[in-house]
């Protein structure tokens, strides 16, 4: 493919310009001992309402989403804006619990959710679970922002020549890769906080330009719905249809079981609730989840921009044309080349930023709930962020690994079945944050479960690319529609919890000590609790 030497130059600039900003992070906000876990991997718990909003918007809306939310409506129709209700289900939920984990994290000194299930449930053994699910589920979620990176270059005609040699094919994500790890592991949270500013701004310009601009070089929105109702008209000859233009009778127990267990998913992942206790306050926490809904408008127009790759011919005609690269092709065939260069920085750094995000995480569940918990119980928090910062490195190592060596599409399938997994972590954290009637072995029982059920059923499901977990979708049993197997599995899961629970509690086996109490739920800015509690290092 003929390099774009114009879109390249630009992509480059502001790449190098977050790659600046990325490294001088280390010195925003910095602490007098910045050797403390929560100061790397949390950024010192000091963002405000503005620096979260960008960076769980950075966070939540990634590169692949992107590159993916587009590809569905692309390649099914209706059915792909199933991301546009799932996100707005989900913010009036976590409005209900968010707040209540940020205090009681704030109080105990908590890092990830894993810390919370052992202080809730002194059980070691549902720390693990919640941890190694995390971090499970986690890995290939990077590795699709590193697909979303490698679907731009393909585009700009770097890196994806068939005749290169391997490394020279790959070099361009070499580079991506080393910068990443490099800052992240120099300027821990922060980097990704202040770049989300730039990442955040470039996507919603962009997006404003496409959905105006582009609907005019195609003939109006009128001619791009006729052009998507028209490639998914039935055939008339097996009167099959690759999608639908409306979610028809059979395919609609699966939008609403997808888009109700994505809900529920979303702030189960560690790189999303690392975000939210980075927040300052309580108040930081309750204004983001009101606030953030206006992303879920910026989704619905990124998801039209399936329907205007259908409208522009994109991959019309060619075999085995791969939906994920709908929206970069659409730009760099009807955007000016410098401003196809704008709009693939803002998909790149859109990877960059979450990527950053989900490897802290993950080192942050490592580092307290497997290393310190079972390896080095004396570690001091020097070790701690030491640890954190090299396992940082090896989650990101083993994302390009796996891009590098596995076909695409299994990372897709991967990131697919990390939500059903990190959806059965649901029952341990939230209903914690209410109650603690549940017992900490019932809990394991209905995680492990909802584990086996979901992994069980995807694996059984067949793609073009890949003989197993091709998918996330299975008949529902009882009812015998089509639905979300995370859904089930959740289900499944609850229901053995409740059972367990009720038999153990009336066998009066020991439940564990909690190391929490009411108050500290609702502490907010001023309390005694938040007071009295851990405090971050002192600012410059």
């Amino acid at each position: 493919m003929k390099v774009n030497t114009v879109a390249l130059t630009v992509f480059v600039l502001f790449f190098l310009m977050v790659t600046v900003v990325g490294f001088l992070a280390a010195r925003w906000r910095r602490a007098d001992d910045a050797m403390h876990l929560h100061e790397w991997g949390l950024g010192g718990r000091s963002f405000g309402t503005w620096v979260t909003w960008f960076l769980l918007g950075g966070d939540l809306y990634t590169a692949y989403t992107f590159i993916a939310v587009p590809a569905a409506v692309y390649g099914s129709g209706a059915a792909g804006f199933f991301a546009v209700p799932y996100t707005i289900i989900a913010y009036p939920l976590v409005f209900l619990f968010l707040p209540r984990l940020w205090s009681v994290a704030r109080v105990h000194g908590y890092v990830t959710p894993a810390d919370f299930v052992r202080g809730r449930y002194g059980s070691r053994g549902l720390s693990l679970a919640v941890a190694v699910t995390g971090i499970l589920a986690t890995m290939p979620y990077i590795a699709l922002q590193l697909v979303g990176i490698q679907a731009v270059l393909d585009t700009l005609g770097v890196g994806g020549g068939a005749n290169s040699n391997w490394f020279l094919k790959d070099l361009p994500l070499f580079l991506a890769f080393a910068v990443l790890a490099a800052y992240t592991y120099s300027s821990g949270l922060r980097a990704p906080a202040l770049i989300a500013f730039v990442k955040d701004i470039l996507v919603y310009i962009v997006i404003i330009v496409a959905v105006i601009y582009l609907p005019m070089r195609l003939g109006g929105y009128g001619h791009i719905f006729d052009a998507a109702a028209q490639k998914f008209a039935p055939n008339p000859k097996t009167h099959k249809a690759a999608g639908s233009m409306i979610t028809g009778p059979n395919a609609q127990w699966g939008y609403a079981t997808l888009a109700l267990g994505s809900a529920l998913a979303l702030f189960m992942y560690p790189h999303t609730v690392t975000g939210v206790l980075a927040a300052k306050s309580r108040t930081t926490v309750r204004r983001n989840m009101a606030i953030l809904p206006a992303y879920s408008l910026m989704l619905g127009l990124l998801a039209l921009l399936g329907f205007l790759a259908i409208a522009a011919g994109v991959g019309k005609g060619v075999a085995g044309f791969n939906p994920q690269l709908a929206v970069p092709q659409l730009f760099a065939k009807l955007f000016p080349d410098w401003f196809t260069g704008v709009a693939f920085a803002a998909i790149g750094i859109g990877a960059l930023v979450p990527a950053a995000i989900m490897s802290i995480a993950a080192a942050n569940l490592f580092t307290r709930n497997i290393y310190r918990e079972f390896l080095r119980p004396d570690a001091t928090p020097a070790q701690e962020t030491k640890v954190a910062k090299l396992v940082s490195l090896l989650v990101k190592v083993g994302a390009l690994v796996f891009v590098l060596g596995m076909d695409k599409q299994l990372a897709i399938n991967m990131q697919l079945l990390g939500g059903i997994w990190i959806l059965q972590t649901f029952v341990a954290i939230v209903p914690g944050l209410f109650t603690r009637w549940f017992h900490r072995w019932a809990l394991v029982a209905g995680w492990a479960v909802g584990m086996v059920y979901g992994t069980w059923k995807a694996y059984g499901i067949a793609s073009p690319a890949t003989k197993h977990f091709g998918g996330s979708a299975a008949t529902i049993p009882v009812i015998g529609q089509i639905g979300y197997i995370g859904l089930t599995a959740f289900v499944l899961n609850l229901i053995v919890s409740v059972v367990l629970t009720l038999a153990l509690r009336a066998a009066d086996a020991p439940a564990g000590k909690d190391e929490t109490s009411p108050a500290d739920y609702s502490a907010k800015e001023g309390d005694p609790e938040l007071e009295n509690a851990p405090q971050p290092v002192a600012a410059h």
